[in-house]
């Protein structure tokens, strides 16, 4: 059960990784007015969500204690991303606010996770 869980950290961390990279590629064109969502960011989102529910569940079983507050704000800020990533997806251009506002929130669900104990 550990290195199932450890796996699924791992991809995890991958997911949040494919999301804040594709953020950080696209800050040139933030400038520019040219920013637009690529596909690694809605594929990173949807794997945070994925496996965050997977991980959740196996700590569930495994008998472990979790805090439910902090798994639940994550996921409403993970749902948010999804929502704006998903219905902008195919726009040439993005909203420089709509833009800023999905890398904060990738931030915020980073700082949540590391910080809040």
């Amino acid at each position: 059960m550990d290195v199932l869980i450890n796996v699924l950290v791992g991809l995890h961390i991958i997911g949040i990784a494919s999301l804040l990279g594709g953020f950080l590629t696209q800050m040139k064109a933030i400038g520019a007015g040219t920013a637009r969502f690529i596909p690694a960011m809605l594929h990173g989102a949807l794997t945070m969500l994925v496996t965050g529910i997977i991980l959740v569940g196996l700590r569930e079983m495994d008998g472990g204690t979790l805090n439910h507050m902090k798994i639940g704000i994550k996921l409403l800020v993970l749902i948010v991303i999804l929502a704006l990533v998903y219905v902008k997806r195919d726009d040439e251009k993005v909203d420089k606010g709509v833009f800023g506002a999905v890398g904060g929130l990738t931030v915020l669900n980073i700082f949540i996770a590391t910080v809040w104990t």
